[in-house]
This record gives C-alpha cells, structure tokens and sequence, in this order.
C-alpha cells in the first residue's frame, strides 16, 4: 500500500520561488505600484484537493490492491474501523454496491484525517471506468464514473484465416469484433470467408486515465466478400440512427443473425442427422452453435416469453414469441436469466440464459430454433426484411454524409505498408545487393 499526505506547504513554496524569479528578473523601476496590485488580485490560488470527488486537502491518503480472500472487514480493520461500523454499511450497500464483490487486484483508497488513524472514506473501484464511495461517518454509499474521454480509431485488414483471428492480429478487442459480426450478420455470412476478403471499421474508444477501457460504438465500416462490397454508412432518420448500404437500404434486420455473438456453427438444420445421444438418424430442426459453458445467450428479437422452463429432452430453455409469425426457441441452457420467466417481455440483445449441456446434450452448446408461421424453418436460410430504406426527403442529406463516409473508409489501409513494398520492390526486380 502507498500513503501520501495531501498538504499546502510545498504548493505554497513553489508559488513563491516562482513569483520571486518573476519580480526579481525585472528592475523594480520599471513595475508600477497598480501594476503590482493587478498582479497579485489575478492569482487565484486553489486552496483544494479533491479526490474521487473529495476534498482530501491536509488528509492522508493509503491506496491499496485487493489480495487474495481479502474482504471489507480484513481491509479495514488495520484502520480502526469498528466491526459494527463495517457490518452496518455492508448491509446498507447492497444495492449500490454488493461488497461481496470485492475482487482480487482490484484498487482501493482509504482517507483519514491527519490526527487520527480511523479511516474516514473508503473507495473501491470495481472497474477502471467507475468507483464506489463509502463515508464511514454519514454512511452515505454512491458509485460514480471517471471522468472519460474519447478518441476515433480506424483499422483494417486482410481475412487469412477467420475474422476472429485476423481482427485480433490488427489490435481489435472481441467486442468490436461482436459489434462487426451483428452489423453484417445478415449480409455477409462469416462461416464462408474467404481468403483476401478485406474490413475496415472506424470506431470510438473510451479512455479513463489514458487507458482504453471499451468500445462505445462503431462509426462506419467496409468490408469485401467475394469481390461485393459492403459499406456500412450511419445516417438518423425518424430520430434513430442505423447503418445504410451504398443505396439507402437499411443493414438492420427485426433480428440478430446469431443468438451468440460470435461463435462457431456446430450442426445445421437437417431433416436426417444422427442423433449423439440417442444414436438413431432422426430430423434435427435447429442450428447448433458450439461455446463454453456460461456463455450469454441472447434474444435475436423483441418478444414475449412463453416458456422458460426445463424438460428431459430440452434441458432448461426459453421460447419467444416475437409477432404473429416468428417464434424462436433457446434449447439446452446451464441456467435461465435471472427474471426470464412466462410472461417476460425481452428486447433484442438481451441476455436469457447462459449456454451449458442440460438435457439431450453430449457437450455445452446452444441449439437454437425458429418457427415461422407455426413451421419450424432452417434459420441459416432465411430473408428476412431489412428496415426501412432512407427515404426520399432524407436523401440529400444522406448523399452528402456517404460521400464523406466513403473518404474515410477509402483512406484506412487494409494491407500492412512495409509488406507492401516489400512485395512491390520484389515483383520489380529490385534486390538488396
């Protein structure tokens, strides 16, 4: 642990060399009186520290790592915290911050009062982007965020193996990697890529203290499956922004393309498959997406829960109503969400359940199904369509943001420079002798 002491001395110190370097190195005839008095009214010297939003001025400060099986109380103890002090805000805390949570390597900070070893604040971060304040005097409990800042970042690339691996080579996080797959998932299909196929994606990061913490959002992206490309341009339109091809139409379709962000295809739909577990060829009516257990498994659709339950066969899984004509169905999970239940509006995107291999299951995947009209359908194979185009009295507008879209992309590099010209330098002959 590192302890510092916020004071006003070498502040003050620094503040008078300073000024003292500044009159001294100009002859004092030169100064006027009123000139000296402007001077020294427009100083404004900031008596103040604050820390986590606290004025730690003349306080010290202790930070911390969490270690292994450390809790609330064996961190606070060495600070004269009271047992009854730390029970009560443990309890008062639950639904701020559950301390239950405290996790390992996590930072934390304790403030004390100059004349006094017992802790006066307690701060714990969760994660790089927020804190959890605990004042161990009022017993008031908040979380916060840091402050952030923002920064667009661009990258591009060739496919060599699958687009998992070849985003990571260039940097790219998994999910940037999730956001690219959903944004093309119904115009590109990732299990076929081929070699030389190409992406590009501008993005936004958010930093906390100069770090990258996550990806908020993309901005635009490109990307070339066998020799079609696709640009995903961002327009608002009816109050919404969505992503548009090169001709207005809409990349958003009523659902994901997977339930699972990006995972691998285990078995398709097939009217004859030989069943793992019963051994017997019978229909399999739903694609498998093979993933570990406690993967989140999320609705591809707005709808409404009409099972949430465990059966023999299925194993715990949801199905969903979404309209009149689609219903889908999330077989085999290791647990429901918490609040998936009979009756549950779900929203697109929201996790309900965690893949595992409950029921007629030989290893943790997801068997996923799909109904349309009351008849199941194979779900790889279906057109569904695309949300509304842009439309006539937006379309102006929208020219003009494509063609400085379309600038941006064309200038991300999706081949590495120097391998460039290594290749061109060798085509032409040129050596090194």
């Amino acid at each position: 642990m590192t302890t510092k002491r916020i004071g006003l001395a070498a502040l003050c110190a620094t503040l008078a060399t300073a000024a003292w370097f500044q009159f001294s190195s100009t002859s004092p005839a030169t100064i006027a009186e009123d000139d000296i008095q402007s001077d020294s009214t427009s100083i404004d010297i900031s008596n103040d520290v604050y820390l986590y939003g606290i004025n730690v001025t003349g306080l010290n400060i202790v930070e911390g790592t969490v270690s292994r099986n450390q809790t609330l109380a064996t961190i606070l103890s060495p600070f004269n915290v009271p047992y009854q002090i730390i029970d009560e805000i443990a309890k008062k805390s639950k639904e701020v911050f559950d301390v239950r949570g405290i996790a390992t390597n996590r930072k934390f900070t304790v403030i004390t009062p100059a004349d006094s070893v017992q802790a006066r604040f307690f701060i714990y971060e969760p994660n790089p982007s927020e804190y959890v304040v605990f004042d161990l005097d009022s017993m008031d409990i908040y979380k916060a965020e840091k402050p952030a800042e923002y920064r667009l970042t661009e990258a591009g690339g060739t496919i060599e193996s699958n687009l998992y691996v070849d985003m990571t080579k260039k940097g790219i996080g998994p999910d940037l990697i999730d956001m690219f797959a959903d944004l093309y998932g119904w115009s590109v299909d990732f299990q076929s890529l081929q070699k030389g196929d190409e992406f590009k994606v501008q993005f936004e990061e958010k930093l906390i203290d100069g770090k990258v913490v996550g990806i908020t959002d993309i901005k635009s992206a490109y990307f070339q499956h066998k020799g079609e490309e696709y640009h995903a341009i961002p327009f608002e339109q009816n109050g919404e922004v969505n992503f548009f091809d090169q001709e207005g139409n809409s990349l958003k379709k009523a659902f994901l393309r997977d339930p699972l962000k990006y995972s691998r295809i285990s078995s398709r739909y097939s009217l004859r498959r030989f069943h793992p577990v019963q051994k017997r060829y019978k229909a399999h009516l739903g694609t498998d997406y093979a993933a570990p257990t406690g993967t989140e498994i999320r609705a591809v659709g707005d709808g409404t829960v009409t099972d949430a339950k465990y059966t023999s066969a299925n194993g715990n899984y949801v199905k969903i109503k979404h309209n009149g004509t689609y219903t889908t169905q999330y077989l085999h999970m290791s647990k429901i969400g918490k609040g998936v239940k009979a009756g549950t509006r779900v929203k697109q995107g929201q996790v309900i359940g965690y893949v595992g291999s409950t029921g007629l299951a030989t290893g943790p995947h997801l068997c996923f199904r799909f109904w349309k009209h009351g008849k199941q359908e194979d779900w790889l194979k279906e057109k569904l369509p695309p949300s509304e185009p842009i439309s006539q009295e937006n379309r102006i507008a929208f020219e003009s943001q494509k063609a400085a879209v379309l600038q941006t992309l064309a200038s991300i590099q999706t081949v590495d420079k120097a391998k460039l010209l290594a290749k061109t330098a060798s085509s032409s002959g040129v050596s090194g002798e």
